[in-house]
């Protein structure tokens, strides 16, 4: 565990820019949290409308993102890749030098961030969360530039600890964390959807077909997260010889289920690192 670095005798300003579906989700996870004083937290948007559902809980809203971001001890960029330079060069006359910047694009690496802060040697830091953030359980994937040190380090990973599990990775690792433990998300409900029809097929009513599937994977998730065991050791548990459990997994193998799993997984990742841009 990281030390808590945001007790009341070292409050923080925590400013986070943008509040669409990943931005929104950081806020929601840190109210649940609650370590972090609602007050303490700055958040922006360029419409008024999108921030009134977070300042009626508290968080310090506005539309300039300039004046949020003054003397902040972390800033979150949460906008789309186009207008992180846009926002950068919004800010970083409010930043301090010791401001912790934190960058949520996926695919722009430290080269292009340092680019866009000129000659600031701000302390810069990517990551890639996932929408879990909402209900604490996100897995967030951490790099950091080389300027910045451990005590900084320290203070991103404790912050990203509240919503979540942290890892800190080595950059040229963070396209592939996108797509496992972002995109996954996705990957994660497409099954329990395509389960939960099956569910409804063999006589359970929707609702309930979701619960019981969405619990029976958080389960799975979390006997392997604290057992450290392969998923091939809890798999041998449940299957017997001439069973139901490897009649229905061998089904879907037959119907190509993990080659569709690593072929979906390679075709985002591929996506990722070699981009297309097409205009219609």
């Amino acid at each position: 565990m990281h030390q808590n670095l945001f007790t009341k005798k070292n409050i923080m300003k925590i400013t986070i820019t943008g509040s669409g579906n990943i931005g929104s989700a950081l806020v929601a996870g840190l109210l649940r949290e609650g370590s972090i004083n609602a007050s303490d937290i700055f958040l922006t948007d360029i419409l008024h409308e999108a921030l009134s559902p977070f300042a009626s809980q508290g968080i310090r809203t506005m539309q300039n993102n300039a004046e949020a971001a003054k003397d902040a001890d972390i800033v979150v960029i949460c906008v789309k890749p186009y207008l992180v330079c846009d926002v950068i060069k919004e800010i970083l006359p409010s930043l301090n030098d010791d401001t912790l910047l934190v960058s949520f694009a996926a695919g722009m690496d430290f080269e292009v961030l340092q680019r866009f802060t000129g000659k600031r040697p701000l302390p810069l830091f990517r990551a890639i969360p996932n929408t879990a953030m909402t209900v604490c359980q996100s897995m967030t994937c951490i790099s950091a530039s080389n300027n910045t040190t451990s005590a900084q380090r320290d203070v991103v990973l404790d912050f990203f600890s509240r919503v979540g599990k942290t890892i800190l990775i080595d950059e040229s690792l963070m396209d592939v964390a996108t797509v496992i433990a972002s995109c996954g998300t996705a990957f994660a409900l497409r099954y329990l959807r395509a389960a939960t029809t099956a569910g409804v097929e063999a006589g359970f009513r929707p609702a309930v077909a979701q619960s019981l599937i969405a619990q029976t994977m958080l389960g799975a998730a979390v006997l392997v997260s604290e057992s450290g065991n392969h998923p091939e050791v809890e798999i041998d548990k449940v299957t017997t010889p001439e069973g139901i459990t490897i009649k229905g997994l061998n089904e879907m193998e037959n119907a190509g289920f993990s080659s569709a799993v690593m072929q979906g997984i390679l075709a985002a990742y591929d996506k990722i690192v070699n981009p297309k841009i097409k205009k219609k």
